[in-house]
């Protein structure tokens, strides 16, 4: 199968990825590598890690196509795959994620076929996907599910469920061949929580046909990226589209997760009254016992100022809350599909799409008069309008990516087709590494305490 790729002429140190690659512009690659290098002095875990696969070569020879946000956190890790021996394809995991000079220099300077334009139509996002499932690959790395759900619908012969561009490569394979996807692949790492929802779903419905490492799911992951990441970046790209003040609005958070409690938690911080919605009982009833207002959308949406979604569901900001919202309402999305916020109904009671007022805000004119607003065409708002989450953090789930690529190498042909959350031990080695990069130290158990938790003859 030839790839279709952009043929371009390229002054790279690596001239035979001068026909495997489609990115905006070559000529952007200085500046991203310079920002790739920014973001890896915050990234002193990672390193480590990319330093052990140069000497080790963990990855040698294996195949890896991965599905991810491409940004200068993203460069690095697979600079640090690379370097472990993989041999690495790399596609957008979102439509407006890209940094062009990062996949620019990815191509240029790092040797990674690299497949994402900022912006792509979603022909061009699926055409990249197929530059991916073209690799190959033995190990997936996803961050939506879009790669591994792909792959499993060709296998299954389910092209009706596929994108016609996906469907269009699949059909030129023979039914053996289709299958055959599916025969190298040892396993599969998963990075966010929609993903893993998707991948749960596969595994009981019985179609998941390898291990998948939910790295979502790594304490090291969803306590720190989910919730200190995401409650940054959100709040980053909401102020970089609007340039609004948060303090003294009234933000509503439709979730409360990882994500939604570092969002609230960083909204307040800003001046923000921040109301809470859920649909479960618990998170809820932690919303309130933080001090934030807990009620009902169809409620918030008559006096909140801005909204914002992270739920990982469907419609969660409907017909009948645009409805109720007052003039000047804004509305984003920091979930991974742009599903949450009903925007065919939006377009809709507003009869067409509405204007660009800034980079990333959409005005729509709703028939009483009133003015709506949309932030990034309800994606990804913390990616599309801003630069995703800081380094920092980005260190601790690039580094269970890492580790969780070397633990299928070493231990996929022995596993289930099931998700797994990656091992303790390598958790806690992530976190015990990120501690002494920042010259944190802390106590250890005496011979005598652990003696003590393992036991039970002591009583009151």
């Amino acid at each position: 199968m030839v790839l279709e790729t952009k043929t371009k002429h390229t002054d790279s140190t690596d001239e035979a990825m001068a026909d495997k690659y489609d990115v905006k512009d070559l000529s952007l690659a200085e500046r991203g590598r310079r920002r790739t290098e920014w973001a890896e002095a915050e990234m002193p875990v990672l390193r480590q890690i990319r330093e052990r696969f140069e000497r080790e070569r963990p990855l040698e020879g294996l195949r890896i196509a991965a599905c991810l946000h491409v940004t200068a956190e993203t460069a690095n890790l697979m600079r640090t795959l690379k370097v472990g021996g993989a041999d690495i394809a790399l596609c957008a995991s979102n439509p407006l994620s890209t940094q062009d000079d990062v996949a620019a220099a990815l191509v240029k300077f790092y040797g990674v076929k690299t497949f994402a334009i900022k912006g792509e139509d979603t022909d061009t996002y699926y055409k990249h996907i197929v530059s991916a499932l073209d690799h190959r690959p033995q190990i997936t790395m996803d961050d939506g599910a879009d790669l591994v759900s792909s792959m499993l619908f060709i296998a299954l012969d389910r092209l009706a469920d596929v994108h016609p561009r996906v469907r269009d490569w699949a059909s030129k394979l023979s039914a053996d061949e289709r299958h055959a996807l599916l025969d190298d692949v040892i396993g599969s790492s998963e990075e966010t929580t929609t993903g893993v929802i998707r991948l749960k779903a596969m595994e009981k419905d019985g179609v998941l046909k390898f291990p998948v490492v939910a790295v979502n799911e790594s304490d090291t992951k969803h306590l720190f990226d989910n919730r200190y990441g995401t409650g940054q970046s959100t709040i980053d790209g909401v102020i970089r589209a609007t340039n609004n003040m948060l303090a003294g609005k009234i933000m509503v958070i439709c979730g409360f997760g990882w994500c939604g409690r570092g969002i609230a938690m960083r909204a307040r911080g800003m001046g923000a009254r921040v109301v809470v919605t859920e649909v479960k009982p618990v998170p809820a009833l932690e919303a309130v016992m933080e001090g934030y207002q807990v009620m009902p959308l169809i409620d918030a949406a008559r006096i909140g100022d801005i909204f914002i979604t992270v739920t990982g569901n469907l419609n969660v900001i409907d017909r009948r809350h645009m409805d109720a919202m007052k003039d000047g309402a804004i509305m984003a999305n920091s979930g991974h599909f742009n599903d949450e916020i009903n925007i065919p109904a939006l377009v809709e009671v507003a009869g067409g799409r509405g204007r660009e007022v800034r980079d990333f805000v959409e005005e729509f004119n709703m028939p009483d008069g009133r003015k709506l607003y949309l932030l990034a065409d309800g994606r990804l708002v913390n990616l599309a309008a801003a630069e995703g989450h800081p380094p920092s953090v980005m260190d601790m789930s690039f580094a269970n990516q890492s580790l969780a690529a070397e633990y299928m190498v070493k231990n996929g042909k022995d596993l289930e087709a099931k998700v797994y959350v990656i091992p303790q031990e390598l958790d806690h080695e992530i976190a015990k590494l990120k501690l002494l990069s920042m010259g944190i130290h802390i106590d250890t158990l005496t011979e005598e305490q652990q003696k003590y938790l393992a036991s039970w003859e002591s009583g009151t």
